[in-house]
């Protein structure tokens, strides 16, 4: 294929502004923001999962408070009424013996569950604790949250912004090359990790960065300005310059 020398210059234009483009996709793409926010993602969701878990194991130490609230409330009453009726005398000999033997056994009921009630009151506290403690951690792993997804933004419409720039820069580039000479540096940049072009310099093609053999550099030299030529090693469009020592 031939081109005008000026127009394969032109290419190398072309791969500055695609690489520029690369690199600007790969810096959005690999934002330390973003593995930040997966981190504080996964770190969140464990820590819902842990704050659930509290919840659910709290409640259920309220509802046995409750229960134990209210076994000690109906004990108490009874003790109170059998206590009463002890008060108010008049009993035959048998119902007053298993009267006392009653407030006796309720008494001692009664100590037996406000001893199992304090212990749970106990527990109430620990969990009231440890769950107020967890929900302050997602409240500071929230504020983090918030606090990167501004930083990832911000840097996301400062990429954004220079890779508009830099494609229309890039089409104006395009519009001033052949569309063979085009095609063929895409075809390339396809198949070479997104360089189709690269500089001769010093004998040493700039994409693969292997310095051309003595046949090889001795085709490159005879080619005529207007010739394409491209790199044996890896197929880019090599392109003359006055740095490139022929």
């Amino acid at each position: 294929m031939n081109a005008d020398h000026a127009a394969q210059l032109r290419l190398l234009d072309l791969q500055g502004a695609d690489t520029t483009l690369a690199q600007l996709a790969h810096r959005r793409a690999t934002l330390p923001e973003l593995a930040a926010l997966a981190e504080n993602q996964r770190a969140t969701d464990a820590l819902t999962n842990d704050i659930v878990d509290s919840e659910t194991a709290l409640g259920d130490i309220a509802d046995e408070q409750r229960r134990l609230e209210n076994e000690v409330d109906v004990v108490r009453t009874r003790a109170a009424r059998d206590d009463q009726r002890l008060q108010t005398g008049g009993l035959p000999a048998k119902e007053l013996e298993s009267l006392q033997h009653e407030i006796t056994s309720l008494a001692r009921r009664q100590g037996v569950l406000e001893d199992d009630l304090l212990e749970v009151m106990e527990q109430l506290e620990q969990s009231e604790n440890v769950l107020r403690e967890l929900r302050a951690r997602r409240s500071v792993l929230d504020a983090e949250r918030v606090q990167l997804t501004q930083v990832r933004d911000d840097a996301f419409t400062e990429i954004d912004r220079a890779a508009a720039l830099k494609t229309s820069e890039r089409s104006l580039i395009a519009q001033n090359i052949p569309a063979d000479l085009l095609a063929l540096y895409e075809k390339a940049r396809e198949h070479s990790g997104g360089v189709g072009a690269a500089m001769l310099r010093a004998r040493r093609c700039e994409g693969c960065r292997i310095e051309l053999s003595g046949s090889e550099l001795s085709a490159v030299r005879t080619a005529a300005p207007d010739e394409v030529v491209r790199c044996e090693n890896c197929r880019r469009i090599l392109v003359r310059t006055a740095e490139s020592g022929l």
